[in-house]
Protein backbone atom coordinates (compact mmCIF):
# COMPACT_ATOMS: atom_id res chain seq x y z
CA UNK A 1 0.00 0.00 0.00
CA UNK A 2 2.84 2.39 0.89
CA UNK A 3 4.49 1.68 -2.48
CA UNK A 4 1.22 2.48 -4.27
CA UNK A 5 0.91 5.82 -2.44
CA UNK A 6 4.55 6.61 -3.24
CA UNK A 7 3.96 5.86 -6.94
CA UNK A 8 0.92 8.18 -7.00
CA UNK A 9 2.92 10.92 -5.33
CA UNK A 10 5.63 10.56 -7.97
CA UNK A 11 2.99 10.77 -10.70
CA UNK A 12 1.55 13.90 -9.15
CA UNK A 13 4.99 15.47 -8.97
CA UNK A 14 5.52 14.67 -12.65
CA UNK A 15 2.12 16.10 -13.56
CA UNK A 16 2.85 19.34 -11.74
CA UNK A 17 6.35 19.71 -13.19
CA UNK A 18 7.04 23.07 -14.78
CA UNK A 19 4.56 25.26 -12.91
CA UNK A 20 4.56 24.08 -9.32
CA UNK A 21 3.37 26.54 -6.71
CA UNK A 22 5.79 29.22 -7.84
CA UNK A 23 4.09 32.60 -7.86
CA UNK A 24 4.75 34.96 -10.77
CA UNK A 25 5.53 38.50 -9.71
CA UNK A 26 3.27 41.36 -10.85
CA UNK A 27 6.15 42.97 -12.73
CA UNK A 28 6.59 39.85 -14.86
CA UNK A 29 6.88 41.05 -18.46
CA UNK A 30 7.85 37.82 -20.21
CA UNK A 31 5.76 37.36 -23.35
CA UNK A 32 4.84 33.69 -22.94
CA UNK A 33 4.10 31.94 -19.64
CA UNK A 34 3.55 28.23 -19.25
CA UNK A 35 0.01 26.93 -18.73
CA UNK A 36 0.62 26.45 -15.01
CA UNK A 37 2.27 29.83 -14.61
CA UNK A 38 -0.79 31.40 -16.21
CA UNK A 39 -3.20 29.64 -13.85
CA UNK A 40 -1.20 30.47 -10.73
CA UNK A 41 -0.72 34.08 -11.79
CA UNK A 42 -4.41 34.48 -12.54
CA UNK A 43 -5.82 33.00 -9.34
CA UNK A 44 -5.33 34.21 -5.77
CA UNK A 45 -2.15 32.83 -4.29
CA UNK A 46 -2.56 29.30 -2.94
CA UNK A 47 -6.21 29.03 -4.03
CA UNK A 48 -5.83 26.74 -7.07
CA UNK A 49 -7.20 23.23 -6.78
CA UNK A 50 -6.41 21.08 -9.80
CA UNK A 51 -8.72 18.46 -11.26
CA UNK A 52 -7.68 15.61 -13.55
CA UNK A 53 -3.93 16.00 -13.17
CA UNK A 54 -3.37 12.27 -13.85
CA UNK A 55 -5.61 12.00 -16.91
CA UNK A 56 -3.96 10.60 -20.06
CA UNK A 57 -5.20 10.07 -23.61
CA UNK A 58 -6.58 6.74 -24.79
CA UNK A 59 -5.13 6.68 -28.32
CA UNK A 60 -2.99 3.76 -29.42
CA UNK A 61 -2.79 4.55 -33.15
CA UNK A 62 0.15 6.20 -34.90
CA UNK A 63 2.53 5.35 -32.05
CA UNK A 64 0.60 7.51 -29.58
CA UNK A 65 0.74 4.72 -26.98
CA UNK A 66 4.44 5.58 -26.56
CA UNK A 67 3.73 9.28 -25.90
CA UNK A 68 1.81 9.57 -22.64
CA UNK A 69 1.72 12.85 -20.69
CA UNK A 70 -0.20 13.39 -17.47
CA UNK A 71 -2.92 16.03 -17.78
CA UNK A 72 -3.13 15.45 -21.55
CA UNK A 73 -2.30 19.02 -22.53
CA UNK A 74 -4.73 20.98 -20.38
CA UNK A 75 -4.67 22.19 -16.77
CA UNK A 76 -8.16 22.37 -15.22
CA UNK A 77 -9.54 23.25 -11.81
CA UNK A 78 -10.85 26.06 -9.66
CA UNK A 79 -9.69 28.80 -7.34
CA UNK A 80 -10.51 32.38 -6.44
CA UNK A 81 -9.97 35.78 -8.02
CA UNK A 82 -10.11 38.55 -5.43
CA UNK A 83 -11.78 36.06 -3.10
CA UNK A 84 -14.51 34.99 -5.55
CA UNK A 85 -14.81 31.47 -6.95
CA UNK A 86 -13.73 31.01 -10.58
CA UNK A 87 -13.32 27.86 -12.70
CA UNK A 88 -10.41 27.80 -15.14
CA UNK A 89 -8.77 25.72 -17.80
CA UNK A 90 -5.41 26.42 -19.48
CA UNK A 91 -4.25 24.60 -22.58
CA UNK A 92 -0.60 23.53 -22.58
CA UNK A 93 1.08 24.12 -25.93
CA UNK A 94 4.11 22.04 -24.88
CA UNK A 95 2.00 18.84 -25.02
CA UNK A 96 1.09 17.98 -28.63
CA UNK A 97 0.85 21.70 -29.38
CA UNK A 98 -2.09 21.95 -27.00
CA UNK A 99 -4.14 19.89 -29.48
CA UNK A 100 -7.54 18.86 -28.19
CA UNK A 101 -8.16 15.15 -27.65
CA UNK A 102 -11.18 13.27 -26.35
CA UNK A 103 -9.85 13.26 -22.75
CA UNK A 104 -8.59 16.85 -23.04
CA UNK A 105 -12.15 17.87 -23.95
CA UNK A 106 -13.63 15.77 -21.13
CA UNK A 107 -11.52 17.66 -18.59
CA UNK A 108 -12.74 21.01 -19.91
CA UNK A 109 -16.36 19.80 -19.95
CA UNK A 110 -16.10 18.70 -16.31
CA UNK A 111 -15.09 22.14 -15.06
CA UNK A 112 -17.74 23.76 -17.26
CA UNK A 113 -20.40 21.45 -15.80
CA UNK A 114 -19.26 22.29 -12.28
CA UNK A 115 -19.27 26.01 -13.03
CA UNK A 116 -22.89 25.72 -14.16
CA UNK A 117 -23.95 23.67 -11.14
CA UNK A 118 -22.27 25.99 -8.65
CA UNK A 119 -22.94 29.25 -10.49
CA UNK A 120 -19.48 30.75 -11.00
CA UNK A 121 -17.59 32.21 -13.99
CA UNK A 122 -15.54 30.00 -16.31
CA UNK A 123 -12.30 31.37 -17.79
CA UNK A 124 -10.54 29.58 -20.65
CA UNK A 125 -6.86 30.22 -21.38
CA UNK A 126 -6.59 29.08 -25.00
CA UNK A 127 -3.30 28.03 -26.56
CA UNK A 128 -3.94 25.17 -28.96
CA UNK A 129 -3.16 24.12 -32.51
CA UNK A 130 -6.65 22.64 -32.90
CA UNK A 131 -8.02 19.11 -32.95
CA UNK A 132 -5.62 16.23 -32.36
CA UNK A 133 -5.60 14.65 -35.80
CA UNK A 134 -4.48 11.24 -34.51
CA UNK A 135 -7.91 10.87 -32.85
CA UNK A 136 -10.07 11.81 -35.82
CA UNK A 137 -13.76 12.16 -35.05
CA UNK A 138 -13.24 11.68 -31.30
CA UNK A 139 -11.44 15.02 -31.07
CA UNK A 140 -14.11 16.67 -33.24
CA UNK A 141 -16.76 15.24 -30.92
CA UNK A 142 -14.83 16.71 -28.00
CA UNK A 143 -15.08 20.18 -29.54
CA UNK A 144 -18.81 19.73 -30.07
CA UNK A 145 -19.23 18.73 -26.41
CA UNK A 146 -17.56 21.99 -25.39
CA UNK A 147 -19.60 24.06 -27.87
CA UNK A 148 -22.83 22.63 -26.48
CA UNK A 149 -21.83 23.61 -22.95
CA UNK A 150 -20.90 27.12 -24.09
CA UNK A 151 -24.45 27.53 -25.34
CA UNK A 152 -26.03 26.07 -22.20
CA UNK A 153 -23.90 28.35 -20.01
CA UNK A 154 -24.65 31.46 -22.09
CA UNK A 155 -26.58 33.98 -20.01
CA UNK A 156 -26.24 31.77 -16.92
CA UNK A 157 -22.60 32.28 -15.89
CA UNK A 158 -20.01 34.71 -17.28
CA UNK A 159 -17.70 33.04 -19.82
CA UNK A 160 -14.37 34.69 -20.65
CA UNK A 161 -11.73 33.54 -23.14
CA UNK A 162 -8.08 34.53 -23.25
CA UNK A 163 -6.35 33.79 -26.56
CA UNK A 164 -2.71 33.35 -25.59
CA UNK A 165 -1.40 31.42 -28.57
CA UNK A 166 -2.71 29.86 -31.77
CA UNK A 167 -6.43 29.24 -32.08
CA UNK A 168 -7.40 27.81 -35.44
CA UNK A 169 -10.13 25.83 -37.16
CA UNK A 170 -12.85 24.48 -34.89
CA UNK A 171 -10.97 25.81 -31.86
CA UNK A 172 -12.16 29.36 -32.58
CA UNK A 173 -15.86 28.63 -32.10
CA UNK A 174 -15.80 27.99 -28.38
CA UNK A 175 -14.23 31.42 -27.64
CA UNK A 176 -16.61 32.99 -30.17
CA UNK A 177 -19.60 31.80 -28.11
CA UNK A 178 -18.20 33.12 -24.83
CA UNK A 179 -19.03 36.59 -23.55
CA UNK A 180 -15.63 38.25 -23.85
CA UNK A 181 -12.37 37.54 -25.68
CA UNK A 182 -9.01 39.07 -24.73
CA UNK A 183 -6.14 38.45 -27.16
CA UNK A 184 -2.40 38.77 -26.49
CA UNK A 185 -0.66 40.95 -29.07
CA UNK A 186 1.91 39.36 -31.39
CA UNK A 187 1.74 35.89 -29.80
CA UNK A 188 -1.88 34.91 -30.49
CA UNK A 189 -4.10 34.57 -33.52
CA UNK A 190 -7.55 33.25 -34.46
CA UNK A 191 -8.77 32.07 -37.85
CA UNK A 192 -10.94 29.34 -39.36
CA UNK A 193 -8.49 28.69 -42.21
CA UNK A 194 -4.80 29.61 -42.06
CA UNK A 195 -2.61 31.59 -44.48
CA UNK A 196 -1.59 28.52 -46.48
CA UNK A 197 -5.19 27.52 -47.18
CA UNK A 198 -6.10 31.12 -48.00
CA UNK A 199 -3.24 31.27 -50.52
CA UNK A 200 -4.26 27.98 -52.12
CA UNK A 201 -7.94 28.87 -52.45
CA UNK A 202 -7.91 32.63 -53.09
CA UNK A 203 -4.27 33.26 -54.10
CA UNK A 204 -3.99 35.89 -51.37
CA UNK A 205 -0.64 36.34 -49.61
CA UNK A 206 -1.25 37.06 -45.92
CA UNK A 207 0.57 36.44 -42.65
CA UNK A 208 -0.98 34.84 -39.56
CA UNK A 209 -0.83 38.20 -37.79
CA UNK A 210 -2.55 40.04 -40.65
CA UNK A 211 -5.17 37.34 -41.06
CA UNK A 212 -6.09 36.74 -37.46
CA UNK A 213 -3.85 38.64 -35.05
CA UNK A 214 -5.00 40.63 -32.03
CA UNK A 215 -5.05 43.99 -33.81
CA UNK A 216 -6.99 42.54 -36.74
CA UNK A 217 -9.72 41.11 -34.54
CA UNK A 218 -9.84 44.14 -32.25
CA UNK A 219 -10.27 46.71 -35.03
CA UNK A 220 -11.56 44.95 -38.16
CA UNK A 221 -13.66 41.90 -37.29
CA UNK A 222 -14.69 42.79 -33.73
CA UNK A 223 -14.00 39.21 -32.60
CA UNK A 224 -11.65 40.42 -29.85
CA UNK A 225 -13.09 42.69 -27.16
CA UNK A 226 -9.72 43.68 -25.68
CA UNK A 227 -6.02 43.18 -26.42
CA UNK A 228 -3.06 42.93 -24.05
CA UNK A 229 0.67 43.40 -24.56
CA UNK A 230 1.69 40.16 -22.81
CA UNK A 231 0.33 37.20 -20.85
CA UNK A 232 0.48 38.87 -17.43
CA UNK A 233 -1.31 41.99 -18.66
CA UNK A 234 -3.98 39.83 -20.30
CA UNK A 235 -4.67 37.95 -17.06
CA UNK A 236 -4.74 41.19 -15.06
CA UNK A 237 -7.26 42.57 -17.56
CA UNK A 238 -9.58 39.60 -17.06
CA UNK A 239 -9.35 39.96 -13.28
CA UNK A 240 -10.47 43.57 -13.64
CA UNK A 241 -13.32 42.57 -15.95
CA UNK A 242 -14.64 39.97 -13.48
CA UNK A 243 -14.80 42.66 -10.82
CA UNK A 244 -17.71 44.32 -12.67
CA UNK A 245 -19.70 41.10 -13.07
CA UNK A 246 -21.89 38.99 -10.79
CA UNK A 247 -21.09 35.32 -10.27
CA UNK A 248 -24.18 34.22 -12.23
CA UNK A 249 -27.53 35.38 -13.58
CA UNK A 250 -29.35 35.02 -10.24
CA UNK A 251 -27.14 37.60 -8.54
CA UNK A 252 -26.57 41.32 -8.93
CA UNK A 253 -23.07 42.77 -9.22
CA UNK A 254 -21.53 43.58 -5.87
CA UNK A 255 -21.92 47.23 -4.80
CA UNK A 256 -18.59 48.57 -3.60
CA UNK A 257 -18.43 50.96 -0.63
CA UNK A 258 -18.83 54.55 -1.76
CA UNK A 259 -19.20 57.74 0.26
CA UNK A 260 -21.38 60.39 -1.32
CA UNK A 261 -20.03 63.93 -1.42
CA UNK A 262 -20.51 66.96 -3.61
CA UNK A 263 -21.64 65.19 -6.78
CA UNK A 264 -21.92 68.26 -9.02
CA UNK A 265 -19.52 68.07 -11.96
CA UNK A 266 -18.84 71.53 -13.36
CA UNK A 267 -16.59 70.15 -16.12
CA UNK A 268 -19.66 68.78 -17.91
CA UNK A 269 -20.94 72.31 -18.55
CA UNK A 270 -18.49 73.15 -21.32
CA UNK A 271 -18.10 69.81 -23.13
CA UNK A 272 -20.83 70.18 -25.78
CA UNK A 273 -19.86 72.93 -28.28
CA UNK A 274 -22.27 75.74 -29.15
CA UNK A 275 -21.96 74.75 -32.81
CA UNK A 276 -24.11 71.63 -33.17
CA UNK A 277 -21.96 70.37 -36.05
CA UNK A 278 -18.72 70.48 -34.08
CA UNK A 279 -17.56 67.16 -32.61
CA UNK A 280 -16.56 66.47 -29.01
CA UNK A 281 -15.30 63.39 -27.18
CA UNK A 282 -18.09 61.47 -25.42
CA UNK A 283 -15.42 59.90 -23.21
CA UNK A 284 -15.27 63.27 -21.44
CA UNK A 285 -18.98 62.99 -20.62
CA UNK A 286 -18.53 59.43 -19.38
CA UNK A 287 -15.62 60.40 -17.12
CA UNK A 288 -17.69 63.31 -15.85
CA UNK A 289 -20.53 61.14 -14.55
CA UNK A 290 -18.87 57.91 -13.32
CA UNK A 291 -16.75 57.16 -10.26
CA UNK A 292 -13.14 58.18 -10.87
CA UNK A 293 -10.97 55.80 -12.94
CA UNK A 294 -13.60 53.06 -13.20
CA UNK A 295 -14.31 52.96 -16.94
CA UNK A 296 -13.49 49.61 -18.56
CA UNK A 297 -14.08 49.94 -22.29
CA UNK A 298 -15.25 47.03 -24.42
CA UNK A 299 -14.46 46.93 -28.16
CA UNK A 300 -12.46 50.16 -27.97
CA UNK A 301 -11.03 49.89 -31.50
CA UNK A 302 -14.09 48.42 -33.23
CA UNK A 303 -17.03 50.53 -34.48
CA UNK A 304 -15.62 53.61 -32.79
CA UNK A 305 -18.74 55.65 -33.53
CA UNK A 306 -20.30 54.00 -30.48
CA UNK A 307 -18.73 53.42 -27.06
CA UNK A 308 -19.50 50.44 -24.82
CA UNK A 309 -18.03 49.50 -21.48
CA UNK A 310 -18.44 48.99 -17.75
CA UNK A 311 -18.03 51.56 -15.00
CA UNK A 312 -19.09 52.27 -11.43
CA UNK A 313 -21.56 54.89 -10.34
CA UNK A 314 -21.76 55.38 -6.59
CA UNK A 315 -20.09 51.98 -6.23
CA UNK A 316 -22.65 50.27 -8.50
CA UNK A 317 -21.54 48.40 -11.60
CA UNK A 318 -23.24 49.76 -14.73
CA UNK A 319 -22.98 49.18 -18.47
CA UNK A 320 -22.57 52.24 -20.69
CA UNK A 321 -23.59 52.67 -24.34
CA UNK A 322 -22.76 56.05 -25.87
CA UNK A 323 -22.70 57.59 -29.34
CA UNK A 324 -19.26 59.03 -30.16
CA UNK A 325 -19.45 62.32 -32.15
CA UNK A 326 -15.69 62.11 -32.82
CA UNK A 327 -16.23 59.24 -35.29
CA UNK A 328 -18.73 59.43 -38.18
CA UNK A 329 -20.55 62.09 -36.12
CA UNK A 330 -21.85 59.30 -33.87
CA UNK A 331 -24.19 57.77 -36.47
CA UNK A 332 -25.52 54.25 -36.13
CA UNK A 333 -24.31 51.80 -38.75
CA UNK A 334 -24.07 48.02 -39.17
CA UNK A 335 -21.04 47.54 -36.93
CA UNK A 336 -22.03 49.93 -34.15
CA UNK A 337 -25.52 48.41 -33.99
CA UNK A 338 -24.08 44.89 -33.63
CA UNK A 339 -21.56 46.04 -31.02
CA UNK A 340 -24.11 47.82 -28.84
CA UNK A 341 -26.77 45.11 -29.21
CA UNK A 342 -24.51 42.31 -27.98
CA UNK A 343 -23.27 44.40 -25.08
CA UNK A 344 -26.87 45.27 -24.14
CA UNK A 345 -27.88 41.61 -24.07
CA UNK A 346 -24.93 40.68 -21.88
CA UNK A 347 -25.76 43.39 -19.34
CA UNK A 348 -29.41 42.40 -19.31
CA UNK A 349 -28.57 38.71 -18.82
CA UNK A 350 -26.41 39.49 -15.79
CA UNK A 351 -28.48 42.19 -14.07
CA UNK A 352 -26.16 45.09 -14.89
CA UNK A 353 -28.03 48.43 -15.19
CA UNK A 354 -27.63 50.36 -18.44
CA UNK A 355 -26.77 54.01 -19.02
CA UNK A 356 -27.27 55.28 -22.60
CA UNK A 357 -25.69 58.60 -23.61
CA UNK A 358 -27.21 59.93 -26.83
CA UNK A 359 -25.84 62.19 -29.53
CA UNK A 360 -26.96 60.55 -32.76
CA UNK A 361 -27.81 62.25 -36.08
CA UNK A 362 -29.40 59.09 -37.45
CA UNK A 363 -28.39 55.96 -39.38
CA UNK A 364 -25.50 56.10 -41.83
CA UNK A 365 -26.88 56.44 -45.40
CA UNK A 366 -25.47 54.82 -48.52
CA UNK A 367 -25.58 51.73 -50.71
CA UNK A 368 -22.86 50.00 -48.69
CA UNK A 369 -24.94 50.18 -45.52
CA UNK A 370 -28.23 49.25 -47.19
CA UNK A 371 -26.70 46.29 -49.04
CA UNK A 372 -24.92 45.19 -45.84
CA UNK A 373 -28.27 44.95 -44.08
CA UNK A 374 -28.47 48.08 -41.92
CA UNK A 375 -32.22 47.47 -41.59
CA UNK A 376 -31.67 44.06 -40.00
CA UNK A 377 -28.58 45.02 -38.00
CA UNK A 378 -30.08 48.28 -36.72
CA UNK A 379 -33.08 46.23 -35.60
CA UNK A 380 -30.76 44.15 -33.41
CA UNK A 381 -30.04 47.12 -31.16
CA UNK A 382 -33.71 48.12 -31.15
CA UNK A 383 -34.66 44.56 -30.20
CA UNK A 384 -31.97 44.22 -27.53
CA UNK A 385 -32.88 47.43 -25.72
CA UNK A 386 -36.62 46.80 -26.01
CA UNK A 387 -36.09 43.35 -24.50
CA UNK A 388 -33.86 44.50 -21.62
CA UNK A 389 -35.49 44.50 -18.18
CA UNK A 390 -32.57 45.90 -16.12
CA UNK A 391 -32.73 49.52 -14.93
CA UNK A 392 -32.29 51.69 -18.04
CA UNK A 393 -31.50 55.41 -17.97
CA UNK A 394 -30.91 57.71 -20.95
CA UNK A 395 -29.23 61.11 -21.15
CA UNK A 396 -29.56 63.02 -24.44
CA UNK A 397 -26.62 65.39 -24.64
CA UNK A 398 -27.24 66.81 -28.10
CA UNK A 399 -28.75 65.27 -31.27
CA UNK A 400 -31.44 62.59 -31.24
CA UNK A 401 -32.72 62.46 -34.80
CA UNK A 402 -35.10 60.19 -36.65
CA UNK A 403 -35.38 56.48 -36.03
CA UNK A 404 -32.08 56.58 -34.14
CA UNK A 405 -33.86 58.56 -31.39
CA UNK A 406 -36.25 55.65 -30.96
CA UNK A 407 -33.51 53.03 -31.02
CA UNK A 408 -31.20 54.70 -28.49
CA UNK A 409 -33.19 53.71 -25.40
CA UNK A 410 -36.09 56.10 -25.84
CA UNK A 411 -39.00 56.22 -23.41
CA UNK A 412 -41.13 54.51 -26.04
CA UNK A 413 -39.13 51.25 -25.90
CA UNK A 414 -39.17 50.96 -22.13
CA UNK A 415 -36.43 53.20 -20.71
CA UNK A 416 -37.08 53.98 -17.04
CA UNK A 417 -35.68 57.50 -16.90
CA UNK A 418 -34.90 59.85 -19.78
CA UNK A 419 -32.99 63.04 -19.10
CA UNK A 420 -31.94 65.70 -21.60
CA UNK A 421 -29.48 68.55 -21.45
CA UNK A 422 -30.69 71.97 -22.67
CA UNK A 423 -28.47 71.44 -25.74
CA UNK A 424 -30.57 68.42 -26.80
CA UNK A 425 -32.19 68.45 -30.24
CA UNK A 426 -34.98 65.91 -30.64
CA UNK A 427 -36.46 65.88 -34.14
CA UNK A 428 -37.09 63.79 -37.23
CA UNK A 429 -34.02 65.31 -38.86
CA UNK A 430 -31.72 68.35 -38.71
CA UNK A 431 -33.13 71.83 -39.17
CA UNK A 432 -31.63 72.37 -42.64
CA UNK A 433 -32.91 69.12 -44.15
CA UNK A 434 -36.32 69.50 -42.55
CA UNK A 435 -36.69 73.09 -43.77
CA UNK A 436 -35.78 72.12 -47.33
CA UNK A 437 -38.68 69.63 -47.30
CA UNK A 438 -41.35 71.46 -45.27
CA UNK A 439 -40.81 74.90 -46.79
CA UNK A 440 -39.74 73.80 -50.27
CA UNK A 441 -42.41 75.83 -52.08
CA UNK A 442 -41.91 78.97 -50.00
CA UNK A 443 -38.17 78.83 -50.55
CA UNK A 444 -38.54 78.25 -54.29
CA UNK A 445 -41.01 81.18 -54.66
CA UNK A 446 -38.81 83.57 -52.66
CA UNK A 447 -36.78 86.34 -54.29
CA UNK A 448 -33.80 85.21 -52.23
CA UNK A 449 -34.08 81.41 -51.74
CA UNK A 450 -30.85 81.18 -49.74
CA UNK A 451 -31.96 83.82 -47.23
CA UNK A 452 -35.41 82.24 -47.04
CA UNK A 453 -33.88 78.86 -46.29
CA UNK A 454 -31.84 80.31 -43.43
CA UNK A 455 -34.94 82.03 -42.07
CA UNK A 456 -36.98 78.82 -42.15
CA UNK A 457 -34.07 76.83 -40.76
CA UNK A 458 -33.93 79.16 -37.76
CA UNK A 459 -37.71 78.87 -37.35
CA UNK A 460 -37.59 75.07 -37.38
CA UNK A 461 -34.60 75.01 -35.01
CA UNK A 462 -36.40 77.23 -32.52
CA UNK A 463 -39.35 74.85 -32.45
CA UNK A 464 -37.55 71.50 -32.49
CA UNK A 465 -33.84 71.93 -31.76
CA UNK A 466 -34.48 71.68 -28.04
CA UNK A 467 -35.80 69.07 -25.61
CA UNK A 468 -38.88 70.92 -24.41
CA UNK A 469 -41.44 69.65 -26.94
CA UNK A 470 -40.52 66.08 -25.98
CA UNK A 471 -40.65 66.99 -22.28
CA UNK A 472 -44.15 68.43 -22.72
CA UNK A 473 -45.30 65.05 -24.03
CA UNK A 474 -43.60 63.15 -21.18
CA UNK A 475 -41.01 61.57 -23.49
CA UNK A 476 -38.30 63.33 -21.48
CA UNK A 477 -38.68 63.11 -17.69
CA UNK A 478 -36.53 66.13 -16.93
CA UNK A 479 -34.35 68.67 -18.67
CA UNK A 480 -31.27 69.00 -16.47
CA UNK A 481 -28.13 71.08 -16.36
CA UNK A 482 -25.07 69.07 -17.39
CA UNK A 483 -23.38 69.61 -14.02
CA UNK A 484 -26.36 67.92 -12.28
CA UNK A 485 -26.15 64.74 -14.37
CA UNK A 486 -24.16 62.61 -11.94
CA UNK A 487 -26.37 63.53 -8.99
CA UNK A 488 -29.53 62.73 -10.99
CA UNK A 489 -28.11 59.39 -12.13
CA UNK A 490 -27.12 58.37 -8.61
CA UNK A 491 -30.67 58.98 -7.41
CA UNK A 492 -32.26 57.29 -10.42
CA UNK A 493 -30.27 54.05 -10.06
CA UNK A 494 -30.80 53.96 -6.30
CA UNK A 495 -34.54 54.29 -6.89
CA UNK A 496 -34.49 51.55 -9.55
CA UNK A 497 -32.48 49.11 -7.42
CA UNK A 498 -35.44 46.77 -6.80
CA UNK A 499 -36.95 47.00 -10.29
CA UNK A 500 -38.80 43.85 -11.37
CA UNK A 501 -40.41 43.22 -14.75
CA UNK A 502 -42.76 40.34 -15.59
CA UNK A 503 -42.43 39.51 -19.29
CA UNK A 504 -44.79 37.31 -21.34
CA UNK A 505 -43.83 33.62 -21.30
CA UNK A 506 -41.97 32.50 -24.38
CA UNK A 507 -39.41 29.87 -25.25
CA UNK A 508 -37.25 32.68 -26.65
CA UNK A 509 -37.67 35.63 -28.95
CA UNK A 510 -36.51 35.69 -32.56
CA UNK A 511 -33.93 38.48 -32.65
CA UNK A 512 -33.02 39.50 -36.24
CA UNK A 513 -29.65 37.74 -36.38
Amino acid sequence: MDNKIKTLQEKMAQALLGGGEKRIEKQHQKKKLTARERVHYFLDEGSFEEMGALVTHRTKDFGMDKEIYYGDGVVTGYGTVNGRLVYVYAQDFTVFGGALSETHAEKICKVMDLAMKVGAPIVGLNDSGGARIQEGVRSLGGYADIFYRNVQASGVIPQVSAIMGPCAGGAVYSPAMTDFIVMVEETSYMFVTGPNVVKTVTNEEVTSEELGGASTHAAKSGVAHRTASNDATCLDDIKRLLDYLPQNNTERPKIKPYELGDELREQLTTIVPDNSNKPYDMHDVIQGVIDNDTFYEIHKDFAENIITGFARLGGRSIGIIANQPMFLAGVLDVRSSQKAARFTRFCDAFNIPLLVLVDVPGFLPGTDQEWSGIIMHGAKLLYALSEATVPRVTVITRKAYGGAYDVMNSKHIGADFNFAWPSAEIAVMGAKGASEIIFRREIADSDDPEAKLKEKEAEYAEKFANPYRAAERGFIDEVILPKDTRRKLLKAYAMLEKKEVQTPWKKHGNIPL
